[in-house]
């Protein structure tokens, strides 16, 4: 396999930024979301500060709003205050659902893109939470992150402007208190807490990886009364989940703790500030009380921000997490472009190939002659299944080549060329080879969706026929609801067997030219494997065949049988 420099560990800012990029395509609505919240907080922020204005008149003093005016205003902002913050959240939320539906594309994209060779040794539980919650959190960034930053940025603004109308250094000193509220506590808060929101998301994959073990090894763990040890790892998961979640909420307390007295501390400075202006004549008692009241009721927004510096930690996190499966890479491109090949032979030469460290072939070398079947047996660990892996083009060989033959149309019988499997575009190379796995996948849908998969376009006609081929209408037919029986969760109320002929019934459904069988007897008793053999030599006419298996009976329908 092709040795790839491994990547950096990408920075929080560095995460945060890519995630930002997400939302290019829809700027606008993200821009009107900020308008709404901008003018929803000034609105709020300004009935106290009317309602300030309305003392100074009551007392005599001039004031820039009539008092009619003011009593129209207040009931007009409280309500406007309620409208604006409707439509704020409602485009964050258009925003951030619409969003997760482009990351959820690109993640199964990315999934789909690794498979199977980059997803063979990862954990499913990990990969479940990934998809879900993971996926989920990042709602948290795009619907209540990005907005209130810029709303803040906004309102504060306005406000420092405002209050500093009446003074530059009360405009200093609630430029200051923002600062604080909204930037300096999240920092050390996020200091504090380091890698702990990585952490909180690697152990809910853990404790995710393990219930869906449990789930899968029911059966076993009930036959073995194993119940207690099973259950004992499952508390050991939630318990450290649960220490590290709980330290995080410890954070979060705190965060709020420090915020609140840092908002204290700064309200009291500013009466004490305006006081102390006013008492000394440099400002009117306008010049106290309205900034007062106006440094009060603008904290809204930059509380909203003091709270990031933990509930970021587990966005974070998960951006990253589905960002490293939107950067690996797979271990073999998609191959578009080139083109089209027929099929008339394969070539194996001199493979060599192992996973990570462990060689599985040597220089391994075999012929494969159109329209015919050949048998290759050998002991478990040989490399029989992987040969059949890297024809299928799912992994890269380390060493040598491995071909498909083709013979031109406008040429001889005799004027050959063999083509390397990574110059044959993916879907051509999928189009020839038919693969059958040892374990037939089975979906959550009936018989017939099941085997369509082999030809998702295929007639209720073409399934029976390729049903037919693997000796498996007759049984069908037998069931209640015959072709629409649904075959449960993992094909749990089928047998090996039963699963087994499916596959193959998908295999002739696909009717390729390159029909490669890993072990498709092995389920099977002596009659249905006899049965299942003579639809191979009856129905594989004019197909070539690659038969893994390691029953001595089911090669004697081979013509060539190689031992490996």
């Amino acid at each position: 396999m092709s040795k790839r420099t491994k990547k950096r560990k990408p920075s929080k800012i560095g995460t945060l930024l890519r995630m930002l990029g997400v939302v290019k395509p829809l700027t606008s609505y993200m821009i009107l979301a900020v308008v709404a919240g901008t003018l929803a907080f000034l609105a709020v922020q300004f009935i106290p500060i009317l309602g300030g204005y309305a003392i100074l008149s009551g007392l005599g003093l001039d004031v820039p709003i009539p008092i009619r005016t003011i009593w129209i205003l207040l009931p007009v902002l409280a309500l406007l205050r309620a409208v604006l913050r409707f439509a704020e959240q409602r485009l964050n939320h258009y925003i951030a659902f619409t969003l997760l539906a482009l990351v959820r594309d690109k993640v199964f994209g990315a999934l789909r893109r690794l498979c199977p060779a980059k997803l063979e040794g990862k954990d499913k539980g990990d990969l479940v939470a990934l998809i879900t919650s993971d996926v989920e959190l990042l709602e948290v960034f795009y619907a209540h992150t990005i907005s209130p930053i810029c709303i803040a940025l906004v309102t504060s603004t306005i406000m420092c402007v405002y209050i500093g109308t009446f003074h530059t250094g009360l405009g200093l000193l609630a430029l200051a208190a923002y600062l604080c509220v909204g930037i300096v506590v999240p920092l050390i808060i996020s200091g504090i807490s380091g890698s702990m929101g990585e952490k909180v998301r690697k152990h809910s994959a853990d404790l995710a990886s393990c219930v869906l073990e449990n789930i899968r090894g029911l059966d076993e763990t009930i036959q073995y009364d194993s119940s207690r040890s099973r259950m004992a790892a499952m508390h050991k998961q939630s318990k450290v989940l649960l220490w590290h979640q709980n330290s995080l909420n410890r954070l979060t307390g705190l965060n709020l703790a420090i915020a609140n007295t840092f908002i204290l501390v700064f309200d009291v400075l500013m009466t004490v500030c305006a006081g102390w202006l006013y008492t000394t004549g440099k400002v009117g008692f306008d010049g106290f009380l309205i900034p007062v009241l106006a440094l009060l009721s603008s904290f809204g927004p930059v509380s909203a921000l003091a709270s990031l510096g933990t509930t970021l930690q587990n966005t974070v996190a998960s951006g990253a997490r589905v960002l490293a499966i939107l950067d690996e890479e797979p271990e073999t491109e998609e191959i578009t472009g080139k083109p089209e090949v027929g099929f008339h032979g394969a070539e194996c030469r001199k493979v060599s190939f192992g996973y990570g460290s462990t060689p599985v072939l040597r220089n391994f070398s075999l012929s494969i002659h159109e329209n015919q079947i050949i048998g290759i047996v050998g002991e478990s660990g040989c490399g029989k299944s992987t040969l059949l892996k890297l024809l299928m083009r799912f992994w890269a060989v380390n060493k040598g080549r491995i071909g498909i033959v083709d013979i031109p149309k406008d040429s001889e019988a005799a004027a050959y060329r063999d083509i390397d499997l990574s110059e044959i575009n993916t879907s051509n190379l999928r189009d020839m080879e038919s693969y059958m796995t040892q374990d037939t996948q089975m979906f959550k849908d009936t018989i017939a969706g099941n085997i369509r998969i082999g030809k998702l376009d295929a007639t209720k006609e073409e399934v029976e026929a390729a049903c037919r081929k693997a000796s498996l209408h007759d049984w069908i037919m037998t069931l209640p609801d015959g072709y629409e029986t649904d075959v449960g969760e993992l094909g749990d109320t089928l047998s090996g067997g039963e699963r087994q002929r499916i596959g193959l019934a998908r295999a002739f459904l696909h009717d390729a030219p390159f029909m490669l069988l890993d072990e498709p007897t092995s389920n099977l008793d002596s009659l249905n494997e006899a049965v299942i053999l003579k639809a191979l030599r009856d129905e594989a006419k004019g197909k070539t065949v690659l038969l893994v298996s390691h029953r001595k009976s089911t090669m004697r329908v081979a013509d060539v049988e190689i031992q490996m």
